[in-house]
């Protein structure tokens, strides 16, 4: 095979730059130097002394250059086609002549009235002739070349390296990253254990004849550690690692990608054992539609490389291509095929546990107390990614270094989460007094009507100071365990816990904000899901009337029926919100003594815990003669989206398809008021999920 020689065309290169510069020599040089002097006769020179048509005249060895007066340049160059001015003559055509043995020339020259002089000779050595013909034009050629090499590598690019793959090549020592590394993704880690195994011992495979996968494509969410994963397979193999990105094989120049791709796979193959990883491989793996210019665009031409290089190479080489996208569904069927991506893993946002251990494995790094409790945080945190979970542990971190200690406390963390769910403290917000009763009596509204039923996770924390995300207030609640399932009466009290807040502002005030806007939005959103997608209506029955789409990303969705369907549909969607929004005045007008005590109580407070309201609620209720209520067995809750958003959005970031995993939203706020304007304190908005309809 033959070798890999970067330098080859380098060397061309020089070579023409030499030929330029010779030929300029031979050639150009000379012809523009002689071309600004006309050669006359010497008798021709003699005319013109006698005429005393001479101006300036410099005799010079063995040549004689001269220039005419104005008269006589005048009626020279009505006689001369092509006349060349130099500064010689200070603007006048010069003109030379051999030099003649004339002793006489002085006189002559006296008697004309020229102005004349005479240049001693001097001879340039052939040393210095080659210097400034040849090395001094070669040495500008080299600076020039070396300027634009720096530059071009600043801008990620190289004057050379049209058709070379910008891939990024690790090695172990490198990157340094093992599955010890990777925690949360233990069936993922296990699904890419076979490769590493392979990589070490091909030949326990080579004798049952089974060939290593082709490609591994690593599917889902962003920040669940697809490039992490892939970085520790190589680590774990000890060999090469190339990255890069899908969007770098797009190039302007149609064909470039596509010669990226051929050297990225001639690389791999002369440097076996290896493994390349493509991330973002929806870029250039997209469906081919002909949309393009007769199908003859850049981004189908690179799929279409990459299709056939993945059929050429070896799998018994020990080349792996790994691939990472979160949309999935946008990728071609030729490129999902066996023998070429062969194995798809999941790589799904962590469970309980896996939380648990993704926060132990990024605590190593930071000074910790003895006495943190991951767990409580791990639940605090459910539909959370790896990197946001480290993203937590950083916050914590900081807050540490604010307040002054050295070391992160369980306060830290807790607040780390409030952090991410709903920004930082607005220190300097004032609400008017109005404002915060009207907010206080909104998440009350929404913890009472969650205690108050059945099947509902504990409160964990009630709210009313401001955060730097527009929320005014919150209600969190955490879940003693993981659900992935929802009966349609858990799906039905998610609504009436929505509603709650819009209910207490109308049976305490008489009025109505704007603090409900998205209460209304997820409990809308969760009544359709109900309808259209889970078939927890009695009028359609099991019929699927809504579809996901990117589940990975925004989780959108679209009817798929008729416009006359579509109107039911919407109807049954009022009638059910209705229905829910009914229950909860109805609950909530039977309990406004509590609704009043707790409200008082958290406008003193600003914020309580879930043990306080709880205390205060079963305190109402014996004084009142009703039997207590049992938070611990989760006879009440808060949370307005502990599986209101399983049911319709969770999904999205879990990756399930028909149960919803509806664990995610175990940690959350119930009804979190917040300014729909982020510019003023009229009109708080509530947010029934967390921060911008984000489970946290």
């Amino acid at each position: 095979m033959e070798e890999h020689n970067p330098k080859r065309p380098t060397f061309y290169y020089w070579i023409v730059a030499l030929v330029i510069i010779v030929l300029l020599n031979s050639f150009l040089f000379p012809m523009l130097t002689s071309s600004n002097v006309k050669e006359v006769s010497y008798n021709t020179f003699l005319n013109e002394l006698e005429k005393k048509n001479i101006d300036k005249v410099q005799v010079n060895e063995n040549e004689i250059f001269y220039s005419l007066t104005d008269d006589g340049d005048e009626k020279q160059q009505k006689n001369t086609a092509n006349n060349f001015l130099t500064d010689f003559g200070g603007g006048k055509t010069v003109y030379l002549t051999v030099k003649m043995e004339d002793p006489q020339l002085v006189d002559r020259l006296y008697g004309a009235g020229a102005t004349f002089e005479r240049v001693a000779p001097k001879e340039m050595s052939p040393l210095t002739m080659l210097v400034i013909s040849y090395v001094l034009p070669i040495l500008i050629f080299f600076l020039i070349w070396r300027v634009m090499m720096r530059q071009m590598a600043k801008g990620g690019g190289n004057v050379m390296s049209f058709g070379k793959s910008n891939a990024k090549i690790y090695v172990k020592a490198k990157t340094g990253k093992t599955f010890a590394d990777v925690a949360g993704q233990e069936e993922a880690k296990e699904s890419l254990t076979e490769i590493v195994d392979f990589l070490h011992n091909p030949q326990k495979y080579a004798v049952i004849g089974a060939n290593l996968p082709k490609g591994a494509l690593l599917v889902g969410p962003p920040g669940t550690g697809k490039t992490l994963l892939a970085q520790a397979v190589a680590g774990e193999a000890n060999v090469p690692f190339f990255s890069i990105s899908g969007s770098e094989f797009v190039e302007m120049f149609v064909g470039m990608g596509a010669a990226k791709v051929r050297d990225l796979f001639k690389q791999a193959n002369e440097k076996a054992p290896f493994i390349v990883f493509i991330d973002e491989i929806d870029t250039i793996g997209k469906k081919r539609d002909g949309q393009g210019f007769s199908g003859n665009d850049e981004r189908e031409q690179t799929l279409n490389q990459l299709l056939t290089e993945m059929d050429g190479f070896d799998g018994k080489r020990g080349v792996v291509i790994l691939a990472a996208t979160n949309r999935p569904e946008t990728l071609d069927k030729a490129l999902l095929r066996p023998g070429r991506f062969d194995r798809r893993i999941p790589v799904e946002l962590p469970d309980l546990h896996g939380r648990e251990a993704i926060l132990e494995v990024h605590a190593k790094n930071v000074k910790m107390e003895n006495n943190i409790d991951f767990s409580q945080i791990a639940r605090a945190t459910a539909g959370a990614s790896g990197a946001e979970l480290a993203n937590i542990i950083n916050e914590a971190a900081l807050r540490a270094v604010r307040c002054g200690r050295d070391k992160v406390a369980q306060q830290d963390l807790e607040e780390s989460v409030d952090v991410i769910l709903a920004g930082y403290k607005r220190k300097g917000m004032v609400v008017s007094k109005h404002e915060r009763e009207v907010i206080a009596y909104h998440e009350v509204g929404h913890a009472l009507v969650a205690a108050l039923q059945k099947n509902s996770a504990p409160v964990h924390k009630i709210t009313i100071i401001p955060r730097t995300s527009g929320a005014l207030g919150y209600t969190m609640q955490l879940d003693e365990d993981e659900k992935f399932l929802m009966t349609r009466e858990e799906a039905f009290n998610k609504i009436v816990t929505l509603t709650g807040g819009r209910a207490a502002e109308k049976i305490i005030f008489d009025s109505i904000t704007t603090g409900a806007s998205n209460d209304i939005e997820q409990a809308t959103r969760l009544a359709r899901a109900m309808i259209a997608r889970y078939g927890m209506s009695d009028e359609f029955g099991m019929v699927a009337l809504e579809t996901v789409t990117n589940k990975y990303l925004s989780g959108d969705t679209s009817l798929a029926c008729s416009e006359e369907t579509s109107a039911k549909v919407d109807g049954a969607v009022v009638e059910l919100v209705k229905k829910a929004y009914a229950a909860a005045e109805k609950i909530l007008s039977e309990n406004t003594g509590a609704m009043h005590r707790i409200a008082a109580y958290l406008i003193e407070k600003e914020t309580i815990s879930g043990e306080e309201f709880m205390s205060i609620l079963n305190e109402v209720r014996a004084e009142n003669g009703a039997d207590n209520v049992n938070g611990a067995n989760g006879a009440y809750s808060t949370d307005s989206t502990n599986s209101a958003d399983g049911a319709n959005s969770s999904d999205s970031k879990n990756g399930t398809d028909g149960a919803n995993n509806t664990s995610n939203p175990s940690a959350q706020t119930a009804g979190n008021f917040e300014n729909t304007q982020n510019t003023s304190d009229t009109g708080p908005a509530k947010h029934a999920d967390g921060l911008d309809g984000k489970e946290v």
